[in-house]
């Protein structure tokens, strides 16, 4: 199939080799505003689309645009509307790396971000490529680091968010910045700081960062000694990263050594666990604290707060979230101050004096102490929570693109963030069994009326995919994100929970009382 060549903007210039010829397919769309914006290669989820011989990039807001391609005439026509107003060299096409509730929060921000050409998600998941907020790219291997830098080469990408921390701690972002991608995450030495749970703490030690007492541990006798000796209840973490599984609430010695042995003994983490943290247990109330870093300037974003513990009540076991609310009364403004001189500046002008500068987004996980009413950090991790990142796109009217490529290139100095008034919540929807065991292929039905509810209401996917009938249906432990904002936190929750109700999923499950630190007088009544 050949390409027509016009001239068009810097970040469109895609036309070159761009297709993959198919002599059994052909498509046609078209779009008088901003629907559709450029063509290549497609793979569509289950039997949603059929179309294998186009990609759609959606978000495009630049200049009205109409295509046909057709595999079997080899041909291919865009037309530029006249009076069409062409981007500027300063907008962008985006490349999100990931595929989770995260990526597709994002994605929906970026879309909405006015510099924004194109965003493009890999692999992406159903539901962002059925929602429109981004061009999923399936078959990109986000672990290939040259097959990244090919794409973006290819398709003119002018900022990679990389979303998850995996891709970060292999070294994604070194050598997207070798390869002069702009790029908002941080490189592999200083992702240490989520990646290595020790090297955390070790940084703490040495410039004076507020956390809890605690000693490392490869050996399991040593270990439960010094778990004798301080008495439960304690804490055992993997040093690794191990999907937000790794760490242990122990209420009784009983409880501790089974953890270490399970770690140390039974490797249950593999190599995540072959070392251990033993920290003190902190009694308080957590929160997410986040701040965009550039390297040596860091800006805070708003406050956040989620549910960890899989049942109501924070009962259970540990999850990678089961909600979140923005913002979190907890965190005060001049708790926010703290933080900020306490832990997060420290932490940046450390990690520079260490000779790996931080560049991305730093989430502290905080503990706001019972005893004392003052922050101390309990971990670190290098990307946007999820579900905070949910609550918080949302809510953010800055242009993301702008700000996240500013970081990238060390130019935070100076930029201000501005956030919706009101508040938001999520109410993330599991499939039954999670954080254990659980069936995969579940049907998720009525999401769209669930989105109707308020025009306030977004869902957001991270373990979905489309079956042979066009259903959806759940992949993943964590599969729902839905998403409301209001006038309050009140208004937030019962219209996230509204939305919740009319989503017709029996192979999946939820809490009841997401912000019931906040809210305590509206926790739901159990289910029927």
């Amino acid at each position: 199939m050949s390409c027509a060549t016009l001239n068009l903007p810097p970040s469109l210039k895609l036309l070159n080799s761009c297709f993959q010829p198919s002599n059994k397919k052909s498509c046609f769309l078209s779009s008088s505003f901003s629907s559709v914006s450029f063509v290549g290669p497609l793979t569509s989820y289950g039997n949603k689309s059929s179309w294998d011989s186009c990609h759609v990039i959606k978000g495009l807001r630049s200049f009205p645009i109409v295509f046909k391609c057709v595999a079997q005439k080899s041909e291919l026509s865009v037309s530029v509307g006249a009076g069409s107003n062409i981007a500027s060299e300063k907008r962008l096409v985006v490349l999100v790396i990931g595929g989770g509730g995260r990526e597709h929060a994002l994605c929906y921000a970026l879309q909405r971000s006015p510099s924004c050409d194109a965003v493009f998600c890999a692999p992406g998941n159903a539901g962002i490529s059925n929602s429109g907020n981004a061009t999923c790219i399936p078959e990109l291997d986000i672990s290939d680091s040259s097959a990244v830098i090919s794409f973006c080469r290819k398709w003119g990408v002018g900022l990679v968010v990389v979303g998850p921390e995996a891709p970060l701690v292999s070294g994604l972002a070194n050598d997207l910045v070798k390869a002069g991608i702009p790029t908002f995450g941080p490189s592999a030495e200083a992702a240490a700081l989520e990646g290595s749970k020790n090297f955390m703490k070790n940084l703490c030690d040495k410039y004076k960062i507020p956390t809890a007492k605690y000693q490392t541990f490869t050996d399991p006798s040593s270990a439960k000694q010094y778990i004798e000796d301080q008495g439960a209840p304690i804490v055992i973490k993997a040093d690794g990263l191990a999907a937000g599984k790794g760490v242990i609430v122990a209420m009784t010695l009983e409880e501790a050594y089974e953890a270490v042995d399970s770690m140390l003994v039974k490797s249950v983490f593999g190599s995540a666990g072959c070392c251990v943290v033993v920290e003190e247990f902190l009694e308080g109330e957590e929160a997410s604290f986040f701040a965009l870093v550039d390297g040596e300037n860091a800006i805070p974003l708003e406050s956040a707060q989620d549910h960890k513990r899989v049942g109501d009540g924070d009962t259970g076991p540990n999850t990678g979230g089961m909600g979140a609310y923005s913002p979190a009364p907890v965190l005060t403004k001049e708790l926010q101050s703290v933080v900020m001189q306490t832990i997060i500046h420290p932490t940046v002008k450390g990690m520079a004096a260490e000779g790996c500068k931080f560049v991305g987004v730093l989430y502290a996980g905080l503990m706001i102490e019972k005893k004392t009413g003052l922050p101390k950090l309990i971990e670190y991790n290098v990307r946007f929570g999820d579900p905070e990142c949910q609550v918080l796109m949302v809510r953010l009217e800055s242009d993301l693109a702008q700000v996240l490529l500013a970081a990238s290139r060390g130019e935070l100095s100076g930029v201000s963030l501005k956030w919706s008034p009101g508040s938001a919540m999520v109410v993330v929807m599991a499939s039954k069994g999670y954080p254990g065991s659980y069936e995969k292929g579940t049907v998720i039905q009525n999401l769209e009326e669930a989105e109707n509810v308020a025009p306030t209401v977004k869902i957001f996917h991270a373990g979905t995919a489309l079956n042979s009938d066009g259903n959806f249906i759940a992949t993943g432990g964590r599969v729902l994100g839905v998403t409301a904002t209001g006038r309050d936190l009140e208004e937030a929750r019962d219209r996230a929970y509204q939305a919740v109700e009319e989503i017709n999923w029996p192979g999946g499950f939820y809490r009841r009382d997401i912000g019931w630190r906040a809210l305590p007088q509206k926790q739901l009544a159990p289910k029927k």
